[in-house]
């Protein structure tokens, strides 16, 4: 019988999700209905779903997070959020918090077989269109790109499997500003490409990178069509019956300023991942609702 391709870490494995927020929670559940027994390290875990065990603890809190930690562990996930969008954030949240639970997870008997980091495409500095993979220069201008690239030194570097998969902009349910900025009427650059991934393929995809058979290293987490910014608004707004949206100049108000680039997701699909959205317009069209949806 063949294998089911996205069958996650499974029955009598024992997992946990350190951050485990909106795809934490969603992720767990998956794993859990795989059979894994899993644990959500949360400051406050109260309200995590019934099939995840709670673990309370503070990943600045080196001693008490030894000792909250369960053990043995075969597959740790780290998907943290800084608590402030600067760089003592990011470091708090990537370098010191990966780097205390890394050194916790050393103390244990046994470590863990894996660990899967989250991360993202700010690691990469390109900004003029460039096409990017997992071999491309990580050289960002930006403090977040430069944290999450000494947080993936970490990740690479344990006693375990390693795995850093670099995502793209997720949207989703509850994750929708493309849509509101189209329903504004805001403008769009036609000249910045984006890379997006649905929420459900970033839960699909870490339960995949955490299984044994797929090689470690560094992933790239973006789905099948980078487009321009205005491209993506343009369907969206098709989709919502809305007039296409103003153009802004190059380099002008309708940007973000975070950079250029065409990510390539070849790595993870030839580890065997296949996309349930495997662009945007279906990921939207089934947000949007609809024909075709």
């Amino acid at each position: 019988m063949a294998e089911e391709p996205h069958h996650p870490v499974g029955p009598g494995e024992r997992a946990l999700i350190a951050g485990c927020g909106r795809i934490g929670q969603a992720l767990g559940e998956r794993l859990a209905a795989a059979g894994a027994e899993v644990f959500g390290l949360r400051r406050r875990p109260e309200g995590l779903p019934a099939a995840i065990t709670p673990i309370a603890a503070d990943l600045a809190e080196p001693a008490a997070l030894a000792a909250a930690l369960p053990a043995p562990l075969d597959t740790v996930y780290y998907i943290v959020t800084p608590a402030t969008f600067d760089d003592e954030g990011y470091r708090r949240a990537f370098v010191d918090g990966l780097g205390n639970l890394a050194a916790a997870l050393r103390g244990q008997p046994r470590p863990p077989r894996r660990l899967v980091f989250v991360s993202s495409t700010a690691v990469y500095g390109q900004s003029a269109g460039e096409w990017i993979d997992e071999a491309s220069p990580t050289e960002p201008g930006r403090f977040s790109g430069q944290r999450l690239l000494e947080a993936e030194a970490i990740a690479l570097g344990g006693p375990w499997a390693g795995v850093a998969v670099r995502y793209g902009g997720i949207y989703g349910p509850g994750r929708d500003a493309l849509i509101r900025k189209a329903q504004a009427g805001e403008p769009c650059q036609a000249d910045q490409y984006t890379n997006r991934i649905h929420a459900e393929d970033v839960v699909a995809s870490l339960a995949h990178l955490g299984r044994p058979a797929v090689a470690p290293g560094v992933y790239l987490g973006v789905d099948s069509a980078p487009a321009t910014q205005c491209e993506v608004l343009d369907f969206i707004a098709e989709r919502l019956g809305l007039p296409q949206p103003p153009r802004a100049e190059a380099g002008g108000a309708g940007g973000r300023g975070v950079g250029s680039k065409r990510g390539s997701n070849r790595k993870l699909r030839e580890s065997g991942y296949t996309f349930r959205y495997p662009t945007f317009r279906e990921g939207y069209a089934a947000l949007l609702g609809g024909p075709g949806a």
